[in-house]
């Protein structure tokens, strides 16, 4: 091996042993640094090659314990058995029914009664504006603070009305009919002064989006082809008259009896034209007060009434119907049972003015 000439020395310093020029270049130190390289790609590839000749076997390189996609989601603590304390409780929201988009006969065939077909929109973009502010405004005030359900079901009434002959044809005609009197209207916000009030936006938005909903077809199933509804507060004197068909929220729901209720009679299209999302102007005059005829909902089901076609209204359950009996026991009956808890022995009406004689008697039982 030939011997390396001494680095030349410099002025001031000593020369550069052979030993530092050998071991210290930087050539040497490159080599050494693409050794090194290349020694961790061949481990790496060792490491790699049997993964990837195994696909069965790639769940090696997941990390820690992490769950697998597929598996299901657990219950929470207090859903399962016997992890929650005594006495408590917790509730499932129902699923809504499902939104009805078949245009058949079949869309009738309900096991609780007949149902609406899907609402279809046919008209320009002004009349779809006008159409949502309606029904937003139906909805808002009249169930503003009701569930989703009786919400969705003040719109179904909307939309059963626009579909019976015996209503406007539009969405606006349907909620405003009648507003030009000042009592008697269909929707009693569209008279009373209620639009006086400013909405309230979070209500308002939930409001428009069920009202985005009822038009772009959804069908509110419990609601079924009810036209007419009123709060448990009031009787009106159509209800024993209609036909009774559920309470959602604070709200009683009625059908036309005999052929004006049939699904037959929910056939007509809507298409467009909408008026003016605003009230009437009032009109005080004598035609006015002989369409209030018309929108008598006994007239208009006599009216569609066929010969022989006799329905008995089914009335809705009054609340002391639905509680149960009181169970007593075998003493409680001997010494008399139902007879120990009713009031004995109260003072006479005597004295008392005629006028307020009946004082908390009911005129009439709510739809009965």
């Amino acid at each position: 091996m030939t011997d390396i000439a001494p680095i030349p020395k410099l002025r001031g310093m000593e020369p550069l042993s052979r030993d530092f020029a050998v071991r210290g270049g930087w050539r040497h130190r490159r080599k050494q640094a693409q050794k090194r390289w290349a020694l961790a790609i061949g481990v790496l590839a060792a490491m790699a090659l049997p993964a990837f000749a195994e696909p069965g076997s790639w769940g090696r390189f997941s990390i820690g314990d992490a769950p697998a996609a597929n598996e299901g989601v657990l219950p929470m603590p207090f859903e399962q058995k016997g992890e929650s304390f005594p006495g408590s409780a917790y509730y499932y929201l129902q699923t809504e029914p499902a939104v009805q988009t078949t245009t058949t006969d079949n869309a009738f065939n309900d096991p609780s009664g007949p149902i609406a077909r899907p609402f279809r929109f046919e008209g320009s973009t002004l009349d779809r504006a006008r159409a949502q502010q309606c029904m937003t405004m139906a909805i808002y005030y009249e169930a503003a603070t009701e569930p989703d359900g009786g919400q969705r079901a003040v719109a179904q009434v909307v939309l059963n009305r626009l579909a019976h002959p015996a209503y406007p044809k539009t969405v606006c005609g349907v909620v405003f009919e009648g507003s030009e009197r000042p009592t008697g209207c269909q929707f009693t916000f569209a008279c009373d002064g209620s639009l006086a009030r400013a909405p309230q936006r979070f209500f308002w938005d939930r409001a428009a989006a069920v009202a985005r909903a009822a038009l772009a077809g959804y069908v509110y199933a419990p609601a079924g082809l009810a036209t007419h509804y009123h709060t448990i507060q009031v009787n009106p004197y159509w209800a024993p008259s209609l036909h009774y068909l559920t309470t959602i929220g604070a709200h009683r729901f009625y059908s036309f009896a005999g052929a004006a209720g049939a699904p037959a009679s929910f056939r007509l299209a809507y298409l467009g034209g909408e008026p003016l999302a605003a009230p009437h102007p009032r009109d005080l005059s004598a035609a006015t007060a002989m369409a209030d005829a018309a929108l008598d909902p006994v007239a208009l089901q006599r009216a569609f009434a066929v010969p022989g076609d006799a329905p008995a209204a089914r009335s809705a359950p009054a609340a002391s119907d639905s509680a149960p009996a009181p169970r007593y026991s075998d003493e409680v009956r001997a010494r008399g049972g139902d007879d120990l808890y009713r009031a004995q022995g109260l003072p006479e009406a005597q004295g008392i003015r005629p006028e307020y004689a009946n004082s908390g008697k009911w005129i009439a039982k709510p739809s009965t």
